[in-house]
């Protein structure tokens, strides 16, 4: 019985040592995202602000003629 399970315990530890280092290393790399600075804001909102100023401060002419007579 002991020349059986011999072998087969032999066989089985190969394959399965085999298959432990099946993958290869594993390698990370770091990946450094940088941010962009707070400032950025861009050039559409500074565009907006003087077109909401001109439409609140310059208003509408659209005042109706009264009739005199």
């Amino acid at each position: 019985m002991n020349k059986l399970i011999a072998p087969i315990l032999a066989v089985t530890i190969a394959v399965s040592a085999s298959t432990a280092f099946a993958g290869g290393p594993v390698i990370l790399d770091d990946v450094v995202v940088e941010e962009k600075p707070a400032s950025s804001v861009g050039i559409l909102p500074l565009l907006l602000i003087p077109i909401i100023l001109c439409v609140a401060l310059c208003g509408g002419g659209d005042d109706e003629p009264t009739k005199k007579g």
